[in-house]
């Protein structure tokens, strides 16, 4: 691969396929060595190179804009490849001819927004900017995310504590919602479980300067190797140490991130999880109140309960879409410009973007949004602590059972022949959509932007294809085991003609 800058060319990398590190709209690689059959492929060059044609990209982009030397931002989470990754970036982008801010361990969040911050003393904002992480994945992995925002010497490296700007701003937006106190959390007992990611900063600078108890907060040093659980507030085990976490410290609230910060979920003093379909219900609600009757858009996996929810209680219309925070992101947005108001979009993983914050997906700020709702509740002298996050999603139906199978495509099968297993998998869809219509005791939803999604029995399926991987994803939900079996089994008569398709963990479930 090769990028240039005034004529130059500066070659990179040998023979790479660049292309099978492309995963949806990231860069993504094995960064280190150690895990049998994951080779490295997101080198120190390829890195470089990649960097470097970023670079190119975006000074074409800004060429309108009479720029030649750019300002990019490269951060970083608590991964044990970053600090040799960034180093690459940062060689590659300055021996082009361009500017880099370093931000050192950072959220993705933050690295979205420091193309927006105004601050002239801190060279902001920058044209673009760099992400290195990979989310909950494991220790060996690593993502580059990379964010759009006159001379070709070699550029200039500064370094900036742009996480202490960036949570400044965090707590700013709490102060002004609780009309400008300087501490509206004063008396709150709030614990974080950063998973030993990039979200440990939102103790110090975010929740201690708005006056909030943070004893009992869990695993805020970056480490790498990930040691207590996965940083995944989908996780059970995640979830189960923050809930613990609350309950041995009798805390009004506690706030989990995954490891660079763009997911969160949180737990009441209960020990009540506000994950999932209910930290979408929780945020609608919210959203709801300031914008009424908006558009809340989602990932194709939230349940029936939740379109009850916020159409019926709340008075807002639900928008199901497809999986991928950046598509429900680009769906609310699409659905704005052709006049149909949407201020939220969301996935059930997590991922969640409002309009008031550019659309940016930032799990820190959803956490703001809570804490918004808890501090005005302060400043009027209440003292119900999280109950007043609780109230919001009371009425929420929930699935007595839920449950998500993953049917394997395999790509060496005959049955193959030689195609795409997104061919074969649209071939299964298919299949079971002309199967679901000759069955009266099921419904085909009437409105779907992925896969097949079923009601019947009491509940619903959703069969799918992954965005990037061959299997499909089969989620049931219902009021029954008895229920959720017969929804398995119709999937399971559909498919079980498709040779390629591993139904062992499905045949498994409809057995129990």
């Amino acid at each position: 691969m090769a990028a240039a800058q005034g004529g130059s060319v500066v070659s990179y990398a040998g023979k790479v396929d660049f292309l099978k590190l492309q995963n949806g709209s990231d860069i993504r690689g094995v960064a280190v060595a150690g895990v049998e059959g994951e080779p490295v492929n997101l080198t120190e060059p390829v890195t470089e190179a990649i960097a470097v044609a970023f670079a190119a990209w975006l000074l074409n982009k800004k060429e309108a804009d009479g720029l030649r030397r750019l300002r990019i931002s490269v951060g970083h989470d608590s991964r044990i490849s970053a600090h040799k990754l960034q180093n690459a970036v940062t060689h590659g982008i300055t021996a082009a001819g361009h500017d880099i801010l370093q931000f050192g361990l950072a959220s993705t969040p933050a690295m979205f927004n420091s193309t927006l911050t105004e601050d002239e003393k801190n060279h902001l904002p920058v044209d673009g900017g760099i992400m290195i992480t990979a989310s909950h994945l494991p220790y060996n992995r690593n993502d580059d995310n990379q964010k759009e925002r006159e001379d070709a010497s070699r550029g200039v490296v500064t370094n900036v504590d742009y996480m202490s700007i960036y949570a400044s701003d965090l707590v700013q937006a709490v102060r002004k919602s609780a009309g400008g106190k300087e501490e509206p959390l004063d008396g709150l007992h709030i614990v974080v479980d950063a998973g030993n990611g990039a979200g440990g900063f939102f103790v110090d600078k975010v929740l201690k300067p708005l006056g909030a108890v943070t004893t009992g907060s869990q695993f805020l040093e970056p480490d790498g190797l990930f040691p207590n659980h996965i940083p995944n507030p989908e996780d059970k085990t995640a979830m189960m140490a923050i809930t613990q976490a609350v309950l041995d410290n009798k805390a009004d609230l506690g706030i989990i991130f995954d490891t660079d910060v763009d997911r969160s979920a949180a737990v009441d003093s209960s020990g009540h999880e506000l994950n999932r379909n209910r930290l979408i219900a929780l945020m609608a609600a919210i959203v709801l109140e300031e914008h009424p009757g908006t558009t809340v858009v989602t990932d194709s996996v939230t349940s029936d309960g939740l379109t009850v929810f916020i159409e019926n209680k709340l008075g807002g219309k639900h928008h199901r879409f497809k999986r991928g925070y950046k598509n429900v992101i680009d769906e609310a947005i699409r659905l704005n410009s052709v006049g149909e108001e949407s201020h939220l979009a969301m996935e059930t993983s997590g991922h969640g973007a409002l309009k008031e914050n550019h659309w940016l997906d930032d799990g820190a700020y959803l956490m703001v949004k809570l804490l918004n709702k808890l501090a005005a509740a302060r400043t009027l002298g209440s003292s119900i602590g999280s109950k007043v996050l609780t109230d919001l999603v009371d009425g929420l139906e929930e699935a007595a059972v839920t449950v998500e199978i993953r049917l394997k495509i395999d790509q060496n099968h005959a049955d193959l022949k030689g195609g795409s297993f997104r061919d074969y998998g649209e071939a299964v869809l298919r299949h079971l959509e002309n199967a679901i219509a000759k069955d009266s005791d099921l419904h085909k939803a009437p409105k779907n932007y992925e896969g097949v999604r079923v009601s019947g029995y009491g509940g619903w399926f959703l069969l799918r294809l992954s965005l990037h991987d061959p299997v499909l994803p089969l989620n049931i939900e219902a009021q029954s085991k008895d229920d959720a079996i017969k929804l398995g089994l119709a999937v399971l008569a559909a498919v079980s003609e498709f040779s390629a398709l591993d139904v062992t963990a499905l045949s498994k479930f409809v057995r129990q």
